[in-house]
């Protein structure tokens, strides 16, 4: 079974699917556990993006192996796994020249694609999930809980992108919003021994979470700019060395520009949408200060690795089960987006069954 997304405005439609008979090499039949809902997949239920229907949306999930096609010795059935966002071809130019197979030839996405697109079951929205060929599928250990697993394959491994091209030695990093990204950004740079974390983002709420993963919280309104300028030239006089965008705010950017060090890096993650007209800063202000503008969208599999290894690693240091709801079934999806559009959990969660 899934949830059938016909476009905006049209109410999602459960339905069935068969189960194919034979895979293809490469191809694994997984059983979904439990999926969280993307801030991505509630713009395109809104309109705000553009995605081929009808589809079976949803990308962050976690489940267990059913079947494998030939080629997959290493996966047993019964395995708890996740799996990378995308699948790629591993042989173009994008997946071994310019080491980006996050922008393969052939790229496909789940919970991007038509249910017409092989075996249609192609989104975690579902009660099954068949992965293609070359999606790196990870191991999950069972110190982790599905709900503190789900959203890794898609916040948590592009941050650990994002944290890839800060330098080693920054030790000071102003975080521009407190979503999903934002949290896990601020655990990441923690464990990492940054000494100072700034995040920033307008909703209180948030700002005490960002606290309890180990960031130095701040207001981000207009009227306390000379607040946050103070408290960050006290921690850092010439300017922080890095500043993450992880909040979609065009507006931030001649902010976090201001609050840089010479030479620092600017490394934009969060304004994947078309309202992201960089016009608040200049050519000057970024020669002049020589410094580094790094785009990051999405991550390659070896950053879903590393996440996953994070957060076995730290699953008893920061409260991840703070930013998960409980389980609505997927029968219920209708009050599962409810749910999401009060912003209390940073993701809801989604299961295919009845919680126990």
């Amino acid at each position: 079974m899934a949830q059938v997304f016909d476009g905006p405005g049209r109410p999602l439609r459960m339905q069935e699917f068969p189960l194919p008979h034979t895979l293809a090499p490469g191809e694994v039949l997984i059983a979904l556990r439990l999926a969280t809902i993307c801030g991505s997949d509630l713009h395109t239920i809104e309109g705000r993006r553009s995605e081929p229907t009808p589809a079976i949306l949803g990308h962050e999930g976690i489940g267990e192996v059913v079947r494998c096609g030939p080629g997959r010795d290493r996966l047993r059935e019964s395995d708890r796994v996740t799996w990378s966002i995308a699948d790629s071809c591993g042989a173009c130019t994008f997946c071994t020249d310019y080491g980006l197979p996050e922008k393969c030839h052939r790229l496909f996405k789940y919970g991007h694609a038509t249910t017409a697109d092989g075996h249609g079951l192609n989104g975690t929205y579902a009660s099954h999930l068949i992965l293609r060929r070359g999606t790196r599928i990870v191991p999950v250990s069972d110190v982790l809980t599905d709900s503190l697993a789900a959203p890794a394959n898609c916040a948590l491994a592009t941050v650990t992108n994002v944290l890839s091209h800060v330098p080693a030695t920054a030790a000071s990093v102003l975080v521009q919003g407190a979503g999903l990204l934002g949290i896990y950004a601020c655990a990441l740079l923690r464990d990492r021994g940054v000494e100072h974390v700034f995040c920033a983002d307008p909703v209180p709420q948030r700002r005490e979470l960002a606290r309890r993963f180990g960031a130095e919280p701040m207001a981000c309104d207009a009227g306390s700019a000379a607040e946050r300028r103070e408290r960050i030239r006290g921690a850092a006089p010439h300017g922080v060395d890095a500043v993450l965008e992880l909040s979609g705010d065009r507006t931030a950017l001649r902010e976090g520009v201001e609050h840089l060090r010479v030479g620092g890096i600017y490394v934009l993650a969060g304004m994947v949408h078309p309202d992201s007209d960089l016009g608040g800063i200049t050519g000057e202000q970024i020669i002049r200060k020589c410094l580094t503008l790094r785009g990051v969208h999405n991550y390659s599999p070896h950053h879903l690795e590393e996440g996953i290894a994070f957060l076995e690693r730290t699953v008893d240091r920061f409260p991840y089960a703070d930013l998960v709801s409980p389980p609505v079934p997927l029968s219920r999806f209708e009050q599962a987006l409810e749910l999401s559009a009060q912003r209390r959990w940073l993701r809801v969660a989604v299961t295919p069954e009845e919680p126990a």
